[in-house]
């Protein structure tokens, strides 16, 4: 069965995020919502995430969940707004607390902050299925970009996070804590395994030059040609390709308010006893 699905862009952080419903019930999940934040000024907005309540409550839906495909680190996460408006769960896969465990060594959070995944409704593990509707959304774990990484399975249709781009982008790097190349390969494999007519919905694109933001592939399309996980190219050479490649990539912009905010599913930091909110700034720790 074919979901329903709306994408939404990003052009500030290059993200889409999407409504999925299942057309027979009118129950929606949101996968990887943004929350809008301006670094300079360390404000925020929410006219992304408005986008999807307006489209959602034109069409009558029902939000069922709010699903992270992982701790994204360049973009902070609007699901904890999206549960005040909808009062749907969050959830994000297990592998979180790893997530978490690490960076709040970086960030010195301290004994209050729990590191078990309790700040989401919902932690998923490899193979779990998901009520929507009519419909099911199956988590498939694809680690190597991120410990926490996992794919939603939905119909004909799976939303990818950051294991892959385009075919003309490749692969998303594996230097953060917890990546590994090899590891994204074989997760690859494992969406390469659902079937060429799979339709794959990325996270994130960076169009070359020339190309409009696109959010949708095929299997088929990605194993004729990603520029770095088409067939044929073997598991030593994209470890390889990409441990070079990731030595030359800047840490994402956004990366430090963004880690803080979804270690916490999109909720802020407590407010200080100045009534304060404050997002920290580590020195020479990543």
């Amino acid at each position: 069965m074919k979901p329903d699905i709306d994408s939404f862009f990003d052009s500030v952080t290059g993200t889409w995020s999407y409504l999925v419903v299942d057309p027979g019930t009118q129950q929606a999940a949101i996968i990887d919502p943004v929350l809008d934040f301006d670094a300079a000024s360390a404000r925020i907005a929410r006219s992304s995430a408005d986008r999807i309540v307006e489209t959602a409550r034109q069409r009558g839906l029902t939000v069922a969940w709010i699903l992270e495909t992982h701790a994204h680190a360049d973009h902070l996460s609007a699901a904890a707004y999206l549960k005040q408006q909808f009062a749907a769960p969050v959830a994000i896969g297990i592998g979180i607390r790893e997530v978490q465990e690490t960076f709040a060594r970086v960030f010195n959070l301290g004994p209050d902050f729990a590191c078990d995944g309790s700040q989401f409704e919902r932690l998923l593990g490899d193979g779990e299925v998901l009520p929507l509707g009519n419909l099911a959304i199956r988590v498939l774990a694809t680690p190597g970009h991120t410990s926490d990484s996992v794919s939603y399975v939905v119909g004909d249709a799976v939303f990818v996070g950051d294991t892959l781009f385009l075919p003309d982008a490749g692969s998303a790097r594996c230097d953060f804590p917890g990546g590994d190349a090899a590891t994204l390969y074989r997760s690859v494999h494992l969406l390469f395994a659902l079937g060429e007519d799979m339709r794959l919905f990325v996270c994130h694109d960076y169009p070359p030059a020339g190309r409009e933001p696109r959010c949708e592939s095929t299997v088929a399309a990605q194993r004729a040609g990603n520029i770095h996980l088409r067939d044929g190219v073997n598991m030593e050479a994209f470890v390889q390709m990409r441990t070079a490649r990731d030595a030359t990539l800047g840490m994402p912009k956004l990366i430090l308010p963004a880690i803080q905010v979804n270690i916490r599913a999109g909720d802020m930091p407590p407010a200080e006893d100045n009534g304060g909110v404050y997002l920290k700034l580590p020195v020479d720790m990543l």
